[in-house]
C-alpha cells in the first residue's frame, strides 16, 4: 500500500475559502490621511522587508499627499515590533509591514506570541512576493536541481545547508525540499540570514535556500551559485536560472509582503489605502523597483490576504509538527 511522507502531506493542505475579517468600525474621517502615518517595519534597516516598507512609504507619499514613514522595530523574531503593531491606535496612522515568516511561521515555531495574525490586525494588502534561490558555493559541484539530488542522494546526510535561524522560511523551505526529493541533507542554523550567506560565501556550509534579496548581488557578481528558483516562472533578473518546477512539476514556494492595521482601524481607511496600494504595484516605476531586489510586485484584496493567513498557518503548523520542530520560548 502506498504511503505518504507526513511532510508532504503537510504541505498538501487546500487552502479554505475566501474569510471575511471581522467588521472594523466605521470611520467619521474624509479627509484620511490628515497627518503623517507610521508604517512600523519588525526588522532592522536594510533588508527586505525595509526596503518595501519605504519603497511603499514612497509612493503612499506621492499619491496621498501627507508623509508615510517608516519605523524600525526589530527583535524576538519579530515579535516586538508586531506586538507594537498590535497595541497601536487603530486610527489609520498606524500601519504594519507583515510576512509570511512573522504571520504563518513565527506562531506555529514559537511556544507562545502575544498576537494573533488573524484576529489581532486588519489586513489591507499584498505588497509583494518573494521567491526562494536554491544557491551553492561555487566548490560544490552542482548546477541544476538533477545534480544536486544526485550528490546528496550519493554523500546522505554529508551536504551542509544553511539557514537563517531555526524555523525560519531559509529552514523550512530546505525541509519542504528534501521531503520532495527524498534526499538528506544537514541543516546548520544561524542567528539572521547575513551570517549564514556570509559563511556560505566562505565555504563553511555549501547551499542555502535564501529569498532572493538576500543573495541576488552576490549571484550577480559570481560569488554564489544560483541552481534554482522556487516561483512559477523564471524571474526576469535572473534570466538563465530555471525554476525548480522544470525538474519537478508543481513545486513553486514564495515569501510574501503585506500591509496589515490593528483590529478595528476603520474600514474606509483600509479601503482607501488599498485602493492606493492596488495603483502602486500596477506602477512601472513601482514593479521595476521591487524587480531590481528580487522581488515581484502584486497587490490584493484584504479578504485574499485573510485566506492566505489562515490557510499558511495550517500548512506550516503541520509542517512544523512533521519534522519534529521544538517550540521555542
Amino acid at each position: 500500500m502506498k504511503t505518504t511522507h507526513p511532510i508532504l502531506a503537510a504541505l498538501t493542505l487546500a487552502a479554505p475559502a475566501l474569510c471575511v475579517p471581522p467588521a472594523a468600525a466605521q470611520s467619521t474621517s474624509s479627509a484620511y490621511p490628515a497627518k503623517p502615518v507610521r508604517i512600523i517595519v519588525p526588522y532592522p534597516p536594510g533588508g527586505g522587508n525595509d526596503i518595501i516598507g519605504r519603497a511603499i512609504a514612497d509612493e503612499l507619499t506621492r499619491r496621498l499627499g501627507q508623509n508615510f514613514f517608516v519605523e524600525n522595530r526589530p527583535g524576538g523574531s519579530t515579535i516586538i515590533g508586531t506586538e507594537i503593531a498590535m497595541r497601536a491606535p487603530a486610527d489609520g496612522y498606524h500601519v504594519f509591514i507583515a510576512s509570511q515568516t512573522t504571520f504563518a511561521i513565527v506562531p506555529n515555531v514559537k511556544a507562545r506570541v502575544p498576537y494573533d495574525p488573524v484576529r489581532d490586525f486588519e489586513p489591507v494588502s499584498l505588497l509583494a512576493t518573494q521567491p526562494y534561490l536554491i544557491v551553492v558555493h561555487p566548490s560544490l559541484p552542482v548546477r541544476t536541481v538533477k545534480e544536486l539530488i544526485a550528490v546528496a542522494k550519493a554523500q546522505p546526510g554529508k551536504i551542509l545547508y544553511a539557514s537563517a535561524s531555526i524555523g525560519s522560511g531559509s529552514h523550512l523551505q530546505g525541509e519542504i525540499f528534501k521531503a520532495h526529493t527524498g534526499i538528506d541533507m544537514l541543516h546548520i542554523p544561524y542567528k539572521g540570514s547575513g551570517p549564514a550567506v556570509a559563511d556560505l560565501m566562505g565555504g563553511q556550509v555549501s547551499l542555502m535556500f535564501s529569498t532572493a534579496s538576500s543573495v541576488h548581488p552576490q549571484v550577480v557578481a559570481g560569488r554564489l551559485r544560483a541552481v534554482a528558483i522556487t516561483a512559477a516562472r523564471r524571474h526576469p533578473t535572473l534570466p538563465n536560472v530555471p525554476t525548480v518546477a522544470e525538474t519537478m512539476p508543481g513545486f513553486e514556494n514564495a515569501q510574501w509582503i503585506a500591509m496589515q492595521a490593528p483590529r478595528a482601524t476603520p474600514r474606509d481607511i483600509t479601503g482607501q489605502l488599498n485602493r492606493a496600494i492596488v495603483a502602486i504595484t500596477q506602477s512601472k516605476a513601482y514593479r521595476e523597483r521591487m524587480a531590481a531586489q528580487g522581488y515581484d510586485a502584486e497587490a490584493s484584496t484584504p479578504q485574499q490576504v485573510s485566506a492566505r493567513i489562515q490557510s499558511e498557518l495550517a500548512r506550516f503548523g503541520k509542517l512544523v509538527k512533521a519534522i519534529g520542530l521544538k517550540e521555542e520560548g
